[in-house]
């Protein structure tokens, strides 16, 4: 669905990985950035169910996350859940302005062709 590959998920992953880390505003950081790693993966290799659920578990441990929320969308979309894909773009976007994946993942989604 996005223009990201899976590499770009490990990326972001990997990103929010140190973030989690320096910031380390405690174990939930810690425990939210290791759940979206492994859901990240497990999107990868279509096991959507899975990533849903570390997914849903890492945006409750880190809920001003964008980057979780976008691929939380990616999950659900995976999984035939439109509704909770695009509640999940839209707050990846109220979190975080700039992330584009998040509203190109939308855009798509919802059928506009200015998905660029």
């Amino acid at each position: 669905m996005c223009g990201s590959t899976s590499v770009r998920r490990r990326a972001a992953a990997a990103g929010l990985l140190v973030l989690g880390l320096a910031a380390l505003a405690g174990c939930a950081s810690f425990r939210g950035a290791r759940l979206y790693d492994r859901g990240s993966a497990e999107l990868d290799r279509d096991e959507t169910a899975a990533a849903i659920a570390d997914l849903e578990r890492a945006a409750a441990l880190v809920p001003r996350a964008s980057e979780i929320q976008n691929h939380l969308g990616l999950a659900y979309l995976a999984s035939g859940r439109r509704d909770d894909a695009q509640r999940a773009f839209e707050r990846a976007l109220v979190l975080d302005c700039d992330n584009d994946a998040a509203r190109h993942n939308l855009v798509l989604l919802r059928g506009d062709s200015r998905a660029r």
